[in-house]
C-alpha cells in the first residue's frame, strides 16, 4: 500500500500544498519563501527518507509566523493521511544528532494524542530570515495535526544555525524510525488498546 498524501490548506493568510511519500528516497522540492526554513525542511526529507514537495504562499510582508505555523499544520495533516490506520507501524522513533558543538535529541510517538515538549535555548533570535521562535510554532502545528507526542531537546549548542539544524535532522531521523513498517507486527496496531 502506498503511503502518500496530497493536502492543500488555504486561509486568508496562507495557501499551502504538501505532497509526500513516506516511503521515498529523501527527495525534496521546497518553496516557502523563507530560505532557512526550506533548508530545515530539506533536512527532514533527506534524513527521514520522505519525498517532500511543499509550496507555500504566505503573508511574509508581515512576518514568517503564519507561513511557518501553517506549513507545520499542513505537513501534520499530510503525515496523518499517509500513515493511515497505523497497522504494522514501529510507532516510536528517536534520534540524537550532532553538528559541530551542537547536539539535539528528538523522540516521537505516533500515539494519536497530540503533545509537544520543546526545549531549545536558541543563541540568536534570527537565522537568515527565519525567526527561531517559530520553531515552536512549526512543531506545535505538526503535532496537533499528525496526532503525535513529540519531545525536542537541544542538549548543547552555541550557534543558532547548528542548534536548529540538529533539531530538524533528528526530527527526520526519529520520523524515519517511527514510520518504518515492522514485518513482525504486520497488520497489527502497535497498542494494547487496539487503536491509536
Amino acid at each position: 500500500m502506498d503511503r502518500i498524501a496530497d493536502v492543500r490548506r488555504d486561509t486568508k493568510e496562507t495557501q499551502i500544498r504538501v505532497r509526500l511519500n513516506l516511503d521515498g528516497t529523501g527527495q525534496a522540492r521546497l518553496a516557502t519563501g523563507i530560505g532557512f526554513f526550506d533548508h530545515m525542511l530539506d533536512q527532514v526529507a533527506r534524513h527521514g527518507l520522505i519525498d517532500l514537495d511543499i509550496e507555500a504562499q504566505g503573508d511574509l510582508h508581515i512576518d514568517g509566523h503564519h507561513t511557518v505555523e501553517d506549513v507545520g499544520i499542513t505537513l501534520g495533516m499530510a503525515v496523518a493521511q499517509a500513515v493511515g490506520d497505523k497497522k504494522g507501524l514501529t510507532r516510536y522513533g528517536h534520534a540524537y544528532v550532532p553538528l559541530d558543538e551542537a547536539l539535539s535529541r528528538v523522540v516521537v510517538d505516533f500515539s494519536g494524542r497530540p503533545g509537544l515538549h520543546l526545549d531549545i535555548p536558541f543563541k540568536a533570535g534570527m537565522v537568515g530570515a527565519f525567526d527561531t521562535q517559530l520553531t515552536y510554532e512549526f512543531f506545535q502545528g505538526f503535532v496537533n495535526h499528525a496526532l503525535v507526542t513529540l519531545h525536542v531537546d537541544n542538549l548543547k549548542g552555541a550557534n543558532a544555525h547548528h542548534q536548529a539544524e540538529t533539531v530538524f535532522k533528528a526530527f527526520g531521523r526519529a520520523l524515519r524510525m517511527a514510520l518504518t513498517l515492522d514485518p513482525r507486527s504486520a497488520g497489527v496496531i502497535p497498542s494494547t488498546k487496539g487503536s491509536l
